[in-house]
């Protein structure tokens, strides 16, 4: 069992409220990720979680059971950090079995289990190997390791894959969801990265000064964002927030927002459009809306491009395929909403259904 239930926690650092009031509950087995900016308090949620930090006002459960005044190695947590923690004087065997050393496990039994995750995280070969002898990927898969061998009821990841280059992170992205459908575990995993969040999780919760903004099934919150905050958290490139214009806004602006506004509540003041919902056009198009393109961005099988619409504050994002490799900067394009697939926020920032 891993259930984790979070009931109304708060944590203040002098005047500072890190967290403000959580309420949060984690299923046996689920892979959860908060994820936010830095500073939000999703990486002090789960160090509260772990035992590292004290918990000023509310309650965490583990399966039922009270945990606020329980050691650490009594939670049922195991906790892989970003720096990795390896013990530079030890082999990665010794390194992955050391707690079970510290817990009385027989050399025997601890060689076993050492044995067979390593099998599992396919590094049964750096087993004899020193630390500095691994490369960045290695380190983590040891770290990971470490706690596996312990059988937590919960795996605790903090932001572990952020001194990795992009391709080891898709790597170990795929490991971790590999080894989160063997093991069937409860994994909360921390990260400011979107984009892991949004390939890791089963669920997401998404962290903004202290509290969760909003939480659910990752392309749930991709499409139906809860707030503009969210909207613009979640998806590269950032979402296209456009405000509503006055009535002496430029021509190119009123003819956007008439397009936005078919698919919107009327009293919306903002509208928000993700990059692949808006249409690019190379020849004229008296019912789209002109544009100049800045910059294009070239990916291989996609480009992104940033346009400026006359009167526009910022640049409106419009992803297209390879089919517009060859356009340049400074050229006049024509932009066209997506039927039915802007979304309108109120003037608090919430959206409107």
């Amino acid at each position: 069992m891993g259930q984790v239930s979070l009931r109304g926690i708060h944590k203040s650092f002098g005047a500072v409220d890190v967290i403000q009031g959580v309420d949060l509950e984690v299923e046996d087995g689920e892979f959860i990720v908060f994820v936010g900016p830095s500073g939000c308090g999703k990486s002090t949620l789960l160090r509260m979680i772990a035992g590292l930090e004290s918990i000023d006002r509310g309650e965490l459960l583990i399966d039922g059971q009270r945990a606020n005044e329980l050691r650490p190695a009594d939670r049922g947590a195991a906790m892989v950090f970003q720096s990795y923690a390896l013990y530079p004087h030890m082999t990665v065997a010794e390194n992955m079995g050391f707690a079970l050393h510290m817990a009385g496990v027989s050399k025997r039994e601890r060689q076993q289990q050492v044995g067979r995750t390593a099998e599992a995280l396919r590094i049964t070969e750096l087993l004899s190997r020193f630390p500095k002898e691994l490369s960045g990927g290695q380190r983590q898969r040891v770290a990971i390791g470490r706690a596996i061998v312990r059988k937590p009821k919960v795996f605790l990841f903090d932001e572990p894959l952020s001194n990795l280059d992009a391709a080891l992170r898709v790597e170990m992205r795929i490991e971790l969801s590999r080894l989160h459908q063997e093991l069937g575990t409860t994994m909360i995993y921390v990260t400011h990265d979107q984009v892991e969040a949004m390939t890791l999780g089963d669920r997401i919760a998404v962290f903004h000064q202290g509290r969760i903004e909003q939480q659910g099934a990752p392309m749930a919150l991709y499409s139906r964002p809860a707030t503009k905050f969210v909207a613009a958290f979640l998806g590269a490139p950032r979402i296209n927030l456009i405000d509503r214009p006055a009535a002496d806004a430029s021509a190119a602006q009123l003819a956007l927002w008439a397009a936005l506004s078919a698919s919107i509540a009327p009293q919306a003041s903002c509208a928000g459009l993700r990059a692949e919902q808006l249409q690019v056009l190379t020849a004229l198009d008296s019912t789209a809306v002109p544009a100049t393109l800045v910059l294009a961005e070239h990916l291989g099988d996609a480009s992104i491009l940033h346009l400026k619409v006359d009167g526009q504050d910022g640049l409106l994002n419009a992803k297209v395929g390879s089919e517009l490799s060859h356009l340049q900067a400074g050229q006049t394009l024509w932009l066209k909403p997506l039927a039915g697939q802007a979304i309108g926020f109120d003037v608090a920032g919430c959206l409107l259904n």
